[in-house]
């Protein structure tokens, strides 16, 4: 008699191209659950639970389908422990299990839980393009990790976009291109929603009182939670938005919440889509098409997936678990109250963090440049931005958030990401934006009623903070203009900066 195998999926594993499925053995069971241990250890939005675990439940249904044994314990199961090693602990004691397998999980906890608990690395998840391994060993060495020698060495590595070992027009990067705001009466394309019906999901979630945060309609739910979808959603990007993304991926507007962004970041951090197979599909469609898609928007799109993705993955396992502790300035403000309910008179956050509860999504120039950017200036401690970021967007798994939350975003890391801390004025968000003219405050003044505080806390967050940035290359303009300032304008800035902190729950 063969040895009876568990195999667990945790609920980003849901990959349907993995080695694992494509052979039926009635000796293997596969082993999901939803638990309180993975809803609980951060508040999470509404609509990240509901698409995780529909996610989940769709693809269990799938290995059934194919003739796989699948234990699946829903969230309401009297069996569920909502401990995931005492559920495996329950399960391998019931069957008379005799061998445990799983893939390596992408987060450091669940890798250290699962690594104390069955005494054994899991295999790969077979998802992404370059392993921690290889990461480490390209930086070998090297004082700093700049994300765009490795965006060379995967485009080489992969042969994407090359000609021979050197870039398709000689160019690498199409960065300074990206970078146009969206032209007034420009209407960006509607996005693909898929309106789904998630009502017993929510009100699972309801009755089982899982504290959440943002906002859902349970009768229309809108994000890709199969394969099928992701590669619906996949087709319509290419189809539709790749011919403007490029361009327009850094803009904002308070009428448009997805432009021309693919919004394939969930389906692609569960596993339902490959990164090779999301960039292969889009090259395909722009080398079909290069009359009307200029390389800028492929390159823009490519950068993003094999470039920064990937990058932040290896960053993360380089540099955890120290990295989530990491408070390079010391920032400790909490957060404000209106970061949960967008009641802010600051139009610019108003709509981003709206947004954001509204739909578990911003693209990465409003989570970047506005979000982040405030919670940098007014010294929010890292630990609480952390927290909110990856608890309100659909796409947050700590791998990717932290390292582009606590290092590109908040600097805390003190320049293992960033070369320099992501921090703008008013001039900035106007320039890319469509928040300003509408707003409360006025984003020409740096003092007095009305001032935008994003004007006085840019001068202030320098100012606090010149023993440690003030030598920095990449920088020293701000503080060559800031010297150039009459004393009395700088104490007069200084002072219109305390008082927006000291209001900040009223901004």
């Amino acid at each position: 008699m063969q040895k009876q195998i568990l195999r667990l999926i945790l609920g980003d594993q849901l990959n349907h191209q993995h080695s694992w499925y494509q052979q039926k053995d009635q000796n293997i069971i596969y082993v999901m659950m939803e638990i309180r241990q993975e809803t609980d250890y951060v508040n999470h939005h509404i609509q990240k639970i509901i698409a995780f675990f529909t996610a989940m439940r769709a693809f269990a249904e799938d290995l059934r389908t194919q003739g796989h044994q699948v234990i699946y314990l829903t969230l309401d199961d009297e069996k569920n422990t909502q401990s995931l090693t005492q559920n495996l602990d329950n399960l391998i004691q019931e069957l008379n299990i005799e061998a445990f397998e799983y893939q390596q999980p992408d987060e450091y906890r669940l890798s250290e839980q699962l690594k104390d608990f069955a005494k054994k690395s899991g295999c790969d998840t077979e998802h992404f393009m370059i392993s921690p391994s290889e990461f480490s060993e390209f930086f070998k060495g090297k004082k700093t990790f700049l994300m765009e020698n490795f965006y060379r060495m995967m485009r080489k590595k992969y042969g994407i976009l090359m000609d021979g070992s050197e870039p398709l027009t000689g160019q690498w990067n199409y960065d300074a291109d990206n970078r146009k705001k969206l032209p007034n009466n420009h209407r960006p394309v509607e996005p693909l929603t898929f309106d789904k019906d998630v009502s017993k999901m929510y009100e699972l979630v309801q009755k089982q009182e899982i504290k959440t945060i943002g906002r859902v309609n349970p009768k229309a739910f809108i994000w890709a939670t199969t394969r099928a979808e992701s590669l619906a959603l996949l087709d319509f990007f290419v189809e539709n938005c790749l011919e403007n993304f490029g361009t327009y991926e850094d803009a904002m507007h308070p009428s448009y919440w997805s432009i021309y962004h693919s919004r394939l970041s969930f389906s692609m951090n569960v596993k339902l889509i490959s990164p090779l197979e999301v960039i292969e599909k889009a090259i395909k469609f722009w080398e079909e098409n290069q009359d009307k898609i200029s390389i800028s928007q492929i390159e823009g799109f490519v950068r993003q997936i094999i470039g920064w993705r990937e990058y932040m993955r290896g960053i993360y396992w380089g540099k955890m678990p120290d990295y989530e502790t990491l408070n390079y300035f010391n920032h400790d403000r909490k957060l404000p109250n209106w970061f949960w309910n967008g009641q802010t008179k600051m139009n610019c956050l108003k709509h981003s963090v709206g947004q954001s509860l509204d739909f578990a999504y911003a693209h990465h120039i409003q989570r970047l440049m506005v979000i982040g950017n405030f919670s940098l200036l007014a010294g929010v401690n890292p630990n609480e931005v952390d927290e909110w970021y990856l608890g309100v967007y659909i796409d947050a798994i700590q791998w990717v958030e932290i390292t582009n939350t606590r290092g590109m975003s908040q600097y805390a890391d003190g320049g293992i990401v960033g070369s320099k801390p992501y921090v703008a004025s008013a001039n900035y968000i106007d320039k890319m934006s469509h928040y300003c003219g509408t707003c409360f405050y006025d984003k020409s003044k740096k003092t007095g009623f009305k001032a935008c505080p994003f004007n006085s806390l840019y001068w202030d967050f320098y100012d606090r903070h010149a023993d440690k940035l003030s030598k920095n290359p990449r920088i020293g303009m701000a503080y060559v203009t800031w010297n150039k300032m009459q004393s009395s304008q700088k104490a007069e800035i200084l002072k219109q900066a305390e008082i927006y902190l000291n209001d900040i729950e009223n901004l």
